[in-house]
């Protein structure tokens, strides 16, 4: 059954008025006034509904949400604006998402409800804190007393295991990791999963997971239209790497920042009890660097973090190699962080397969660069070289969600229930710009979220590190040659900052699944997901700091000698 009218304004204004308002519907008996915006909206299920009931929403008459003038629910021309900072030279029509919130009036009863809870790919922080409180939600604030977990990721919807969830079950598992109903990857049939829907009687779908289990969510939707059911269907975005796009940030995030500090420290104080001591960490990142931006700029501690988004050489006066032995040579010891999906391109190209979600496998580049380093160090020095390799990354997403995350997943599992109640479907929800909204899903996985080299963040850490851009020079490979030291700049009063490097990358989706231990020298290893070929440019930069002016005054004292 088609809808009897789309709900998504993408792209083009609604029309309306000679003073530029657009009249749009906001649930049922409601208008919206949207004066010179792009709605990017959402579906509703009274688009393929007919006849579709209202009732007012319970959550007037709880104590706990009750407010004189009923503040508490969302005013239906409540937007979020994608865009907060304009250039006023060139202005454009930003683009809104529906605000995420309760509604006065919803289109489920509690009684009618049967909700389904669903946790797909790999683990992250938090997943337990989002079931319970999707849960508590439904039981406490709706009165839905029908909840259904399922068991072991998509294929559980089919294969019917399912553990029926109340407040007392799930009421402490927001202290440990994991996901209290289980997860795997693969297993998306999206005809036996509407089958399984409709002969189970559930109408409320909650998935849990990334843009490849955002993908499921949305094959879900379009059959269930197809069909005509009043099924609504909820993503919650799941990625501990911070690469959903639209949203402000992935829960799981800030605990993996939060974590990844142990074992940064752990490197720092290894390298700094040993002559020439060199620690290693590898985090997680398969595509974006998020992880290891953010965990190197907290610490404080790192001397070289290497992205995905970044391209970086070994060889040459402008190779990691070269700036490695300089910086021992003039600390003693040094500590590197690297994003998993990092220097893939320099590994042989040998590594075939795919994961159960159809990702092609990652080589472990934590391994590889530390062997590198060893073989470099052996064959081309003379200096000792003590190298630590740590790789935390099981550790990490497998402990439970700081106070931050626990809050921000009690928001996000709220603001899906809100939703869904008030008969709003095929959206993803979180934060734009600090408020949360109800993203269509399309918009959520139609890319990734990276790091912009050409931002401030980026400038930041390469501030904090010092580290060079690791480029091959017009010198080529040739490891005698020196850096030119660049021309001393003008003076100003603020701070100096190497440039960013401009990097473009084509992207494809995939969550991380690595291997992961604490390792004291070098073990473990694990596989993930090959990231595409990296393109666009990047500029040479052989400046070392103290080294080249180093090289620059002992150039000038030779010249005034020879001019004497």
């Amino acid at each position: 059954m088609q809808a009897n009218k789309p709900r998504s304004n993408r792209g083009a204004r609604c029309q309306g008025d000679d003073d530029g308002c657009y009249p749009d519907q906001d649930g049922p008996g409601s208008t919206v006034s949207l004066c010179g915006a792009d709605l990017d909206d959402i579906p509703h299920l009274r688009d393929w509904v007919p006849d579709l009931q209202e009732h007012e929403n319970p959550l007037k008459q709880h104590p706990a949400y009750r407010t004189r003038n009923n503040d508490y629910f969302i005013n239906p021309g409540d937007v979020v604006t994608q865009q907060v900072v304009v250039n006023m030279d060139r202005p454009r029509e930003p683009t809104h998402f529906r605000r995420a919130g309760p509604r006065e009036k919803v289109v489920f009863a509690g009684e009618e409800v049967r909700a389904a809870i669903v946790t797909c790919g790999g683990l992250c922080p938090g997943l337990n804190t989002v079931v319970r409180e999707l849960v508590f939600s439904l039981w406490q604030q709706y009165h839905v007393h029908d909840i259904l977990g399922i068991d072991g990721g998509y294929r559980g919807f089919y294969a019917k295991n399912t553990i029926q969830l109340d407040p007392k079950k799930v009421g402490d598992i927001h202290k440990r990791g994991g996901t209290f109903l289980g997860t795997s990857r693969g297993g998306h049939e999206t005809t036996k999963i509407v089958n399984s829907l409709e002969d189970r009687g559930i109408n409320q779908v909650y998935i849990i997971g990334g843009d490849g289990t955002q993908r499921g969510a949305l094959a879900i939707h379009k059959e269930v239209v197809r069909r005509g059911l009043k099924v609504a269907v909820a993503g919650i975005p799941k990625t501990i790497d911070n690469d959903i796009a639209v949203i402000d940030k992935s829960f799981g995030f800030d605990t993996a920042v939060e974590e990844a500090q142990r074992a940064i420290n752990a490197a720092h104080v290894e390298a700094e009890s040993v002559e020439n001591g060199l620690g290693v960490v590898k985090l997680m990142g398969r595509y974006s660097g998020y992880i290891a931006m953010y965990a190197t700029l907290a610490s404080r501690d790192v001397d070289i973090c290497l992205i995905p988004e970044v391209p970086f050489t070994l060889e040459g006066p402008g190779g990691l190699h070269r700036y490695v032995e300089r910086r021992l040579r003039e600390n003693g010891h040094m500590v590197i962080v690297i994003a998993e999906g990092a220097g893939q391109e320099l590994m042989a190209a040998d590594t075939t397969g795919t994961d159960m979600s159809g990702n092609k496998l990652l080589k472990d580049v934590g391994l590889w660069l530390s062997q590198n380093l060893k073989d470099h160090f052996t064959q081309h020095t003379k200096q000792v070289l003590n190298l630590k390799y740590i790789d935390p990354t099981y550790m990490i997403r497998a402990i439970p969600s700081n106070a931050s995350d626990n809050v921000y997943c009690t928001l996000l599992a709220h603001s899906a229930v809100h939703g869904l109640m008030a008969g709003y479907t095929g959206y993803t929800v979180g934060p734009v710009n600090g408020r949360h909204a109800y993203i269509p899903i399309e918009r959520v996985i139609a890319s990734q979220n990276r790091v912009n080299v050409n931002d401030r963040m980026w400038a930041r850490l390469v501030s904090s590190t010092q580290q060079p851009e690791f480029t091959f020079s017009e010198a080529g490979d040739d490891s005698s040659a020196k850096p030119t030291p660049e021309p001393a700049p003008e003076p100003s009063h603020e701070p100096a900052r190497r440039p960013p490097v401009p990097v473009g990358r084509t992207t494809n989706n995939g969550a991380a699944d690595t291997n992961s231990a604490l390792v004291a020298s070098m073990g473990g290893g694990g596989v993930g997901d090959v990231p595409p070929a990296t393109t666009g440019t990047v500029s040479f930069d052989n400046d070392y700091g103290a080294a080249a002016q180093e090289t620059a005054a002992a150039a000038m004292l030779e010249g005034a000698r020879k001019d004497k």
